[in-house]
């Protein structure tokens, strides 16, 4: 019987997603790249869905790019460097994928995080991590710079500290993780899924389209020139405030009750 190498778990409104190949330590294969791709597209259509939870099985989260698979590859393809251009032009698709995804996804994080594992934590909205877990991009060790986990890694924390990761392949920890903006917050390992859950179903007790919307603007107005992010933002408020469930929240919030939403 093949291996699921992505598992997947609706609990309710809440879709936790498993990578599942232990033995790689979830390394990012051709395979699994192209079924988390197609496991979010799936998701982005399900209006029911309004969170998800991307974890690992075994001792790590995810590992990078599946290393063994790179070498045959560069092996036995006569195109060279046409195959490693594809793989991680593939591998940016996804990241971006998961940037415009209507729900907010959230890394549960233990073990390690390497190189593009790194950056699929950096790319999640959120992350939480065991208090154990340890972070890296530390292709530089074995004189390949990650420069595509970069991307995501400078995008997280400060500039200085992302660029010594990325020369020196030290280690980060959870704690300093958190400190520079990598996760959201280190737990104990105990209280990893408890806490990634609750963090999860707040999320998901919001607005649905008012969170969708957020989240495109969030990510549109980074990339703009301030005046532009401000009049970006005020035509986005301006459609938000126009919901009929919108206008709802805000009259039970000054008449203190709890808002009835037709279309949560």
């Amino acid at each position: 019987m093949t291996q699921d190498i992505l598992l997947r778990e609706d609990k309710n409104d809440v879709t936790i997603l498993t990578l599942n190949t232990p033995k790689s330590l979830n390394a990012l294969s051709d395979a699994m790249l192209a079924t988390l791709h197609a496991e979010f597209d799936a998701i982005a259509e399900n209006p029911k869905i309004r969170a998800v939870i991307l974890r690992g099985t075994g001792k790590a989260f995810c590992a990078g790019h599946d290393l063994k698979e790179m070498t045959a590859a560069r092996a036995t393809d006569d195109a060279g460097q046409a195959y490693f251009i594809d793989l991680f032009s593939r591998c940016g698709a996804l990241m971006q994928r998961m940037l415009t995804l209507p729900q907010p996804v959230i890394a549960q994080v233990h073990g390690i995080a390497t190189a593009a594992g790194c950056q699929l934590v950096a790319t999640c909205d959120m992350a939480v991590a065991a208090d154990t877990t340890r972070f890296g991009v530390n292709g530089v060790n074995i004189g390949l710079f990650c420069s595509t986990p970069m991307v995501a890694l400078s995008r997280n924390i400060p500039r200085k500290r992302a660029f010594e990761m990325l020369t020196t392949g030290r280690f980060m920890t959870a704690q300093e993780a958190e400190a520079y903006g990598l996760i959201n917050m280190s737990v104990h390992e105990d209280a990893l899924d408890a806490e990634t859950l609750q963090l999860a179903q707040t999320v998901a007790g919001k607005l649905g389209k008012a969170v969708k919307i957020g989240k495109l603007a969030f990510y549109e107005q980074l990339q703009m020139p301030i005046n532009k992010a401000y009049s970006y933002t005020g035509e986005v408020m301006a459609t938000n405030m126009m919901f009929a469930d919108t206008a709802e929240g805000v009259a039970a919030f000054l008449e203190k009750r709890e808002p009835t939403w037709e279309n949560p």
